[in-house]
């Protein structure tokens, strides 16, 4: 069977069917049940970097890498003996090769049908590479979360247990002093020497721990300057919120023209995460679910983010309380997210606080530097 000729506007019978082809923006191919294209359109040309004097009457085999390659022909056959189907009116993601032998991810549809009495298959091709691209970015950012939020977590709790640690210890020290005394004026040798290693030891400990605080404290974000717009939409793709699913109308805004942010990318987008987490927690029970997050200019030099719910609010008695470590409204919570999202906020000179929302729940704000504040 000679091969079709190249789509293109022809004569009247065939202009409508030739325009369509054309003009798709995916890739559109058309092969026998032999396996030999018959058509192939201009964003086929565009995607594997054959022309279609080059495909059109060979084998389509040559588009693929393997294993596909190799197992071609063998499926084809298969599929027209016994009419098993794994692809055909289905659709999946597959390979494709580019005449350069790379290869792309591409999401390959196929349909069936009978012309002229001549069983044909229609391909319909869409090059998914910036997905798949932006699902393994997403992915890296993932591991980077954990891992970043552990690292933050565990420094946090340290300084944390470090500050109240260093209490008793403290008065540990003091009443081991004491008794040292009373053993010198009683003249017992043997208790002043148990006392001394007692003093020795609570000593170091507490210089263990002055020095835990100080690493722990001194530490230095990672900045850099980032598009805060790129930042909020990485934080929502990372937070797996699904808004979709949980009912929620998600809305961002963005004020244009914003300059770059000086910030840690990984310890804002931590931020980021759970207050996008906490507030769709708190509207899990409540309608309407609307979470709003906007991002525009603040105080000079500053940019301001804001993450804005429907749930049932912040009591009063709680706000001044709400950033404090071990202090949570959730049932389960450990008290540590807020807080540790307060220090990421303030070693970066901004401020993170919460106010009531107009008709139900809460705004959670926060400020980050601006990278060149005469910019702003």
């Amino acid at each position: 069977m000679p091969p079709a000729r190249h789509p293109a506007i022809g004569q009247d019978d065939n202009s409508l069917f030739d325009a369509l082809i054309a003009f798709a923006v995916d890739g559109i191919m058309v092969i026998n049940e032999k396996g030999m294209v018959r058509v192939y359109n201009k964003a086929c040309e565009r995607l594997f970097g054959y022309s279609a004097d080059e495909v059109i009457g060979q084998n389509v085999k040559m588009l693929m890498p393997e294993p596909y390659h190799r197992e071609h022909d063998g499926y084809l056959a298969q599929y027209v003996r016994s009419g098993e189907r794994h692809i055909i009116g289905i659709g999946r993601e597959v390979s494709g090769r580019r005449k350069d032998g790379s290869t792309f991810p591409m999401n390959l549809s196929v349909g069936e049908g009978i012309v002229k009495g001549d069983r044909i298959f229609l391909g319909i091709i869409t090059d998914i590479s910036e997905r798949v691209a932006r699902d393994l970015r997403i992915q890296d950012l993932q591991s980077e979360m954990l891992h970043a939020g552990r690292l933050t977590d565990m420094g946090q709790v340290s300084a944390s247990l470090a500050h109240e640690l260093n209490q008793p210890l403290t008065a540990i020290l003091n009443y081991t002093n004491a008794g040292l005394d009373i053993a010198e004026a009683h003249a017992d040798m043997e208790l002043k020497s148990v006392l001394s290693k007692v003093a020795e030891q609570a000593s170091r400990a507490g210089n263990i721990i002055r020095r835990l605080r100080a690493f722990v404290e001194k530490r230095e974000p990672n900045r850099s300057e980032e598009d805060i717009a790129r930042i909020v939409d990485e934080a929502i793709r990372l937070s797996q919120l699904s808004p979709a699913e949980r009912g929620i109308k998600l809305r961002v805004s963005v004020e244009a023209a914003l300059p770059a942010a000086l910030i840690d990318r990984i310890q804002i987008q931590q931020v980021l995460i759970n207050l996008v987490k906490n507030a769709a927690e708190a509207m899990e029970n409540m309608l309407p679910r609307e979470l709003h997050i906007a991002v525009g200019h603040a105080a000079k030099g500053f940019l301001q983010v804001s993450v804005a719910d429907t749930g049932p609010g912040i009591a009063d008695d709680m706000v001044q309380k709400l950033f404090q470590p071990f202090v949570t409204t959730k049932a389960e919570g450990m008290g540590m997210g807020l807080n540790i999202c307060r220090g990421i906020v303030e070693s970066h000179g901004g401020r993170l606080w919460v106010e009531p929302n107009a008709g139900q729940g809460a705004i959670f704000h926060f400020t980050i530097p601006i990278a060149k504040p005469g910019k702003s």
